[in-house]
């Protein structure tokens, strides 16, 4: 039997964007068959997923199944892999950013990233937002100053460091500290912000918090999350992407994935069969 939707979102008064409303949604990112191999060992398989503009998607699948090596294939994070190798497309705005002459750097400006465990810089809380724009040429005080409250505001975190941005930011608890990686991720002004399970290592009162803040930050930015947790995937996520052994299983409105799911392995996995 298909665990009940509305019971694992009674802790939250949302819902996933319909299926017509993702249908009609302006693709902000897309994978269109999409291979990568880490030398001779192939760890996806022709994955084509459209990311739609202001969408939280969730990829969701047992360890080792895909989920993290395709979430890097966004923002080119596995480039530095020796001997990977990769195949077809992925289009940001429309433009192959595997492209010939495309700008590596700028694009991880766009496309920003949090990873699984909090990796503050051990420098100022200042110091951590304002360092994406200070490399990209930003000197003006002033300006930085802006960027760093804005940025903070936006990762709920402002109030709580305001008098404190001369501090460590080693002195913040794990909580804290995702947020200011998320705030610093938002400081160079992304289009796209990628999670890599931000929440696995924190107390259910941090979770609760980045939640939120992900349900916030999708007003502007578009958000494409790994999680393992079935419940957090179906609070917080519109679109939701089932991967298995590399391969994109099911994808569809995070509703549908949970209570409708048109594949059997699917079903088995987000009832608790297997994984």
């Amino acid at each position: 039997m298909i665990v009940s939707y509305s019971s694992i979102m009674a802790s939250r008064d949302r819902t996933s964007r319909p299926v017509v409303e993702l249908a009609k949604a302006h693709d902000k990112m897309e994978a269109r068959g999409l291979s990568f191999y880490y030398g001779d060992k192939q760890a996806l398989f022709d994955v084509t997923l459209r990311l739609p503009v202001r969408c939280v998607t969730a990829l969701i699948g047992p360890s080792g199944c895909g989920k993290s090596t395709f979430l890097r294939t966004l923002n080119r994070m596995n480039d530095v892999v020796d001997g990977s190798r990769f195949f077809g497309k992925v289009m940001l705005d429309g433009r192959d950013i595997y492209a010939s002459g495309v700008d590596v750097f700028e694009l991880r400006k766009r496309v920003g990233m949090v990873f699984q465990k909090s990796n503050p810089f051990p420098k100022s809380i200042f110091e951590n937002v304002a360092y994406g724009p200070r490399i990209a040429g930003v000197r003006s005080r002033a300006q930085l100053a802006e960027t760093v409250e804005r940025s903070l505001a936006r990762a709920a975190l402002w109030d709580e460091v305001k008098d404190r941005l001369g501090e460590s930011a080693m002195n913040l608890s794990g909580g804290q500290q995702q947020r200011l990686c998320i705030a610093r991720a938002l400081a160079t002004n992304p289009e796209v912000l990628l999670m890599d399970e931000p929440a696995s290592a924190l107390d259910p009162a941090s979770t609760a918090r980045i939640e939120d803040l992900i349900f916030e930050l999708k007003q502007q930015y578009t958000i494409v999350i790994v999680t393992h947790n079935m419940q957090q995937a179906a609070r917080v996520s519109d679109q939701t992407a089932f991967f298995y052994n590399g391969r994109l299983i099911e994808v569809g409105a995070t509703d549908d994935i949970f209570t409708r799911p048109q594949q059997k392995q699917t079903e088995d996995y987000v009832t608790g069969r297997f994984g």
